[in-house]
């Protein structure tokens, strides 16, 4: 990860003093880095000791750096891992304007590799995750949204990233058909599980530990797995607070919203579903060479389960 974060630093020079100051204030907030981190730990699970997984692991990330300036500019968000986001800082057009570059910078990045099969696989990931944000406008304040249509939203928005992530490390490696699917479900399975029990921690986190603000995904009309479990178990006098509050795009009911999430065992539905899919990346783990690499992407999924932030 060192390296990577070098290779990141390295790329992120422009002549526009702009573009460097805003990438550089949203990659030194930190993160999990879990994309970069997961191809690391499959290149080494098949091991793959080149390179391109430095420079593929950094272009992960400047994917994921590009969705999240983005993303805080369409969700208005003012509060990202503990700090305020870029666009509160520097302003929505700045914000939008250097995701592009970093989108961009990402497929020159990606071009050195020198191979159409990555190519091919960041291109459709970053495709698919622009139609995940449009779908997720598409859902705003729709509080029909069932589960299967919320997991369509994430398994495209999210979990696609990692899908790729651990795809493009199968792939460094040389690995057959079947390792590579392997690897693709174990990435799918395991941003789907980040991203329900991301969702729990709206309802059921720190803000200290979060660093964002709770309730952030109401504020912005998303029906998430808690709220459609919670409308689905309530009573319909639960349902219809839940409804409007959604509809609304209102926290104002925010405490008691929190406590119908508790009171109807939603808390508990959605933590079932993150626990299901987590079982389903480590089954695909399973599948990998056993050594030091993938036991950590076992205990990672494992470790996904009892995250606070």
């Amino acid at each position: 990860m060192h390296e990577v974060d070098k290779v990141i630093g390295q790329r992120l020079t422009s002549s526009v003093p702009l573009v460097a100051q805003i990438s550089q204030y949203i990659i030194a907030a930190g993160g999990k880095r879990l994309r970069p981190a997961l191809l690391l730990m499959v290149c080494g699970a098949l091991g793959y000791r080149g390179a391109h997984r430095h420079s593929l692991a950094a272009v992960v990330e400047l994917i994921h750096t590009a969705t999240l300036l983005h993303d805080d500019v369409v969700d208005a968000s003012t509060l990202r891992r503990g700090r305020p986001t870029a666009n509160e800082t520097f302003g929505n057009p700045a914000s939008v304007l250097v995701g592009d570059f970093l989108h961009t910078r990402s497929f020159q990045m990606m071009v050195e590799a020198g191979s159409m099969r990555i190519m091919e696989i960041l291109s459709e990931a970053t495709n698919v995750i622009a139609e995940g944000e449009v779908l997720q406008l598409m859902n705003m304040h729709d509080a029909s949204l069932d589960e299967a249509g919320y997991l369509r939203v994430i398994r495209s928005k999210t979990a696609k990233l990692f899908e790729a992530s651990a795809r493009l490390g199968a792939v460094l490696a040389g690995g057959s058909p079947d390792i590579e699917e392997a690897c693709a479900t174990y990435g799918q399975a395991l941003g789907t599980a980040f991203q329900i029990i991301d969702d729990v921690l709206d309802y059921d986190g720190d803000v200290s530990e979060m660093g964002k603000n709770l309730g952030d995904d109401l504020r912005e009309g998303k029906s998430t797995l808690p709220l459609i479990a919670a409308m689905e178990r309530g009573t319909k006098t639960q349902a219809d607070v839940v409804r409007q509050a959604i509809e609304q795009g209102s926290t104002d009911q925010l405490a008691d919203i929190v406590r119908i999430v508790h009171e109807t065992g939603a808390l508990e539905v959605t933590r079932a579903a993150a626990v299901n899919e987590a079982h389903r990346a480590m089954s695909a783990a399973e599948r990998l060479p056993t050594n030091a690499y993938s036991a950590a992407l076992l205990e990672l999924a494992a470790q996904l389960l009892t995250r606070r932030n």
